[in-house]
């Protein structure tokens, strides 16, 4: 992934939050850039969508903007070619948390024996940084858990669930004509079209049959 070139986050409808799956990708899309805003070589995030619906153990289960950061985390990891986590992704090693240090978390205790350094926390002054981004994420998020909760008590969990794992399923190769790709979840590219950010023209899965492998988790 290409780092962001820009430094304001893509402006959104002002008007009430929508709870559909499209819009709070974008509000996650939004969020990202504010964190970019800090931090420019931060890569894009390719596909805001693949993060609804999606857990992991090592990372923290819910989704929220103190989630969010620490999978910034691992992008600036990726873009700098540092290795900050092991046992298929759920240890996380020093070198994670000297990232997240330098993106505002951190974590007061000793390591966990099977995560490591996974579960950082926001420093105050970080909390103060990036308040209104995170109020604004989290009344996105309660709405679209509100909107997607039925009667009966349970909650669509989006690609995860349907396919019985923590992983969001299995992801394909997206191609774009300018000769990018990403891997994502086939389900979650049929919600909305996701957006090359190099030529502005839509990812789409190649005609070939699709991989077999299954999606790393989120860490």
């Amino acid at each position: 992934m290409a780092p962001n070139r820009n430094t304001r986050p893509p402006s959104l409808v002002v008007h009430d939050v929508s709870t559909t799956p499209p819009v709070l990708a974008a509000e996650l899309a939004a969020a990202w850039a504010d964190i970019q805003r800090h931090h420019p070589e931060l890569p894009d995030l390719a596909a805001p969508e693949s993060l609804i619906g999606e857990s992991s153990s090592a990372c923290g289960a819910e989704l929220s903007f103190e989630r969010l950061l620490h999978e910034a985390v691992h992008g600036i990891a990726a873009a700098r070619g540092v290795r900050d986590t092991s046992r298929a992704g759920r240890y996380h090693n020093r070198r994670f948390l000297a990232i997240a240090e330098e993106l505002g978390l951190e974590h007061a205790e000793e390591p966990h024996p099977s995560s490591g350094f996974s579960l950082v926390t926001l420093t105050p002054a970080t909390r103060r940084r990036y308040r209104s981004t995170a109020d604004r994420l989290h009344r996105a998020l309660k709405a679209h858990d509100a909107a997607t909760t039925t009667e009966s008590g349970r909650s669509f969990r989006g690609p995860a669930a349907r396919h019985g794992s923590s992983g969001g399923g299995v992801r394909v190769k997206a191609v774009c004509d300018c000769g990018r790709n990403v891997r994502v979840v086939p389900s979650v590219l049929a919600q909305a079209p996701i957006m090359c950010g190099a030529c502005g023209k839509p990812f789409r899965i190649p005609d070939a049959a699709p991989s077999k492998e299954p999606m790393a988790v989120a860490g």
